[in-house]
Parts: C-alpha cells; sequence; structure tokens
C-alpha cells in the first residue's frame, strides 16, 4: 500500500471491513508506457537502489543501505512524481532517505530527478509501504512524510486508505522517539478522516497545523495541481511520542 495519487477510479468489490491484505496494492502501477531516458533508468538503474527485504525474522537495519553511512535515515510513503524526495535528498546528503512508491511512472520520474541532481542517498521500495514498516526494527526511522496520499474517497474503500488503524501502528513502531511525522493533504474528505485518526493514536502528538506550507517543505506536483484548481491544502507535523519504559518489578 502506497501513498500515490494515482487515479480517481478504484476497484470494484465489497465494502471493506478490515485492511487489505499485505502485500496488495490498490490502483495502477503504470500509466503511460515509459520513453527515453526515463525507461532506460527504469530497466538499468533501479536494481542499484531497490531494496529488498530479507526473509523473515531477520530485520533489516535502514542504516546499512548507504554508503556511506548516514547520520539518520528519513522514509517517505507514497512519493508520487518524486519531487520532494529528491529536493530532501540534494538537501541533506548526510541523511539516508527511502521512498516507498509502487507506481513505476513515479519510479522512473524520481530516477531521473536522483541522477540530475547526482544524488546517491535514496533508496526505493516499489511495493507496499507495509512489507517495508513489517521488517524495519523499532525506533529506526527519524522522520517520516506522507503527503497527499490517494483518499480512496468512496466509503467502501476507507480501510485502503493510509493512515489507518495497522498502518499507523507499523509507522508509530519504526519511529525513533521524537521523530517527526509530517502530513498534508488537499482532499475534503481526508482532511475530515485523517487528522483525527493520528491524533487519536497514543504513538503521535500533533505538534502544528498551516493551510500555507512551512519553510523548509519542498513543493509536490499534487500540491500544484491542488493550489492550481482551487483547494487549499492543510499541512499538519506530529511527533513520535516518547515510549514508556518497561516497568520493574
Amino acid at each position: 500500500m502506497g501513498a500515490h495519487r494515482s487515479c480517481g477510479c478504484a476497484e470494484v468489490g465489497p465494502r471493506l471491513t478490515s485492511p487489505p491484505p499485505i502485500g496488495r496494492v490498490y490502483g495502477r502501477r503504470r500509466s503511460r508506457r515509459l520513453k527515453g531516458k526515463k525507461a532506460e533508468l527504469f530497466d538499468s538503474g533501479l536494481d542499484r537502489v531497490a531494496i529488498r527485504l530479507p526473509d523473515p525474522p531477520a530485520q533489516l537495519d535502514p542504516l546499512t543501505l548507504f554508503e556511506p553511512r548516514p547520520t539518520s535515515v528519513w522514509l517517505e510513503i507514497g512519493f508520487g512524481g518524486g519531487e520532494h524526495l529528491a529536493a530532501q535528498a540534494a538537501a541533506r546528503p548526510d541523511i539516508g532517505l527511502i521512498g516507498c512508491e509502487p507506481f513505476i511512472n513515479g519510479v522512473s520520474n524520481l530516477l531521473l530527478l536522483l541522477e540530475e541532481a547526482g544524488s546517491g542517498n535514496v533508496r526505493i521500495f516499489s511495493e507496499d509501504a507495509r512489507l517495508l514498516l513489517q521488517s524495519l526494527p523499532p525506533g529506526s526511522i527519524d522522520r517520516a512524510f506522507l503527503l497527499f496520499p490517494d483518499p480512496w474517497p468512496k466509503r467502501r474503500h476507507t480501510e485502503r486508505r493510509f493512515a489507518n488503524q495497522e498502518a499507523l501502528d507499523l509507522l508509530a513502531e519504526v519511529l525513533a522517539d521524537g521523530a517527526e511525522l509530517l502530513v498534508a493533504t488537499d482532499h475534503p474528505i481526508l482532511k475530515e478522516w485523517m487528522p483525527p485518526r493520528i491524533a487519536e493514536h497514543s504513538g503521535f502528538r500533533l505538534e502544528g497545523s498551516w493551510t500555507e506550507r512551512p519553510e523548509g517543505w519542498p513543493p509536490t506536483r499534487y500540491e500544484s495541481k491542488a493550489l492550481a484548481a482551487g483547494r487549499k491544502p492543510i499541512y499538519l507535523t506530529y511527533r513520535r511520542a516518547v515510549r514508556a519504559l518497561p516497568s520493574k518489578t
């Protein structure tokens, strides 16, 4: 399950009463056929930065994915066209960045942006983000981004929205104490649905809410489309709550 804005259509089916099976990706995996440099990079360059998960119960130490070893690792879930992730990578070469995105056209666009900028501090997981979250050690991610996720506006598809209880549990587990979770959306349904669910989760506390993009948040194509269409995004920052110490017996 990524957070890409891949399509406005959803699969026809019964209303879901539980989260989608882990490993199941909904929405389009590809739109138009890749051509030129993007096709070349996807065919020859993805392997160099693709993340391969270890067999359970082994876990993946994200620091070992990068050379040289970064000071910390950040995660973007559903990076769309990759503009935000590429900008973060260029601005913070000391940080290792992991991007999750099952949309092939978005992956190819990010690969092109990284080559143009000469950034080598990004790794890509192009499957259900929850698979990666399950494989990461607790407290191993220092910042996470969930920017303009697919709203899945139909009521029967509510559980496909990434900020459901299962996904928030997984995300809270891998975030370090005090780590930031940065969230943005322009969709009216998600504006009402998502913030209360994150705020109700014991692992997160709201730190700030804005209607203008805060300084230091690189823009994305989805933000630009929203503004051009007259939709006003909201920008939210949450902090991972400090874990309770084990009680002494």
